[in-house]
């Protein structure tokens, strides 16, 4: 079933913020340091969805 594929996806993910605050989508098998995910690097934000994209400035 395909929303069984999509709750599998989303498992895999988590939302973190970097420290000028914006919001970001990762998988975390992206992320080389979840536990400091304010510390994202340019390369982990270029596999990420950056979601002021997706969802406005104003969200």
């Amino acid at each position: 079933m395909q929303g069984d594929l999509i709750a599998e996806e989303f498992k895999k993910m988590v939302w973190v913020r970097d420290k000028d605050g914006k919001q970001y989508a990762c998988y975390i098998s992206d992320l080389k340091n979840i536990k400091k995910p304010e510390e994202l690097t340019d390369e982990e934000k270029e596999k990420c969805l950056d979601l002021s994209l997706v969802l406005g400035d104003s969200w």
